[in-house]
């Protein structure tokens, strides 16, 4: 059986990706092999994220584990805030 809420999904990576990007938070990015990258998200798209610090590093998402940001980011609570009203009326 096929349940309606999954076809219905709510889309977090890219908000959540953007909100970091525009206000320049500093993010711990850690990958599947355990490697610890720092930097800010400059740029991403559907297969990498361009992390930068010293140099601009090209991470592919398949090898990212977790995103750890210094502090959350104000623009994506605030669009979270919107969607889940928006999906109670």
């Amino acid at each position: 059986m096929e349940n309606k809420k999954v076809a219905k999904a709510l889309p977090i990576q890219d908000p959540y990706l953007n909100a970091l990007r525009k206000e320049k938070i500093n993010v711990a990015i850690y990958l599947v092999n355990g490697v610890k990258l720092q930097g800010r998200v400059d740029s991403f798209d559907q297969f990498v994220v361009l992390l930068r610090s010293n140099v601009t590093q090209m991470v592919y998402k398949h090898a990212i584990s977790t995103i750890v940001p210094a502090r959350d980011p104000k623009a994506y609570e605030f669009d979270a805030q919107e969607t889940e009203a928006k999906d109670s009326e």
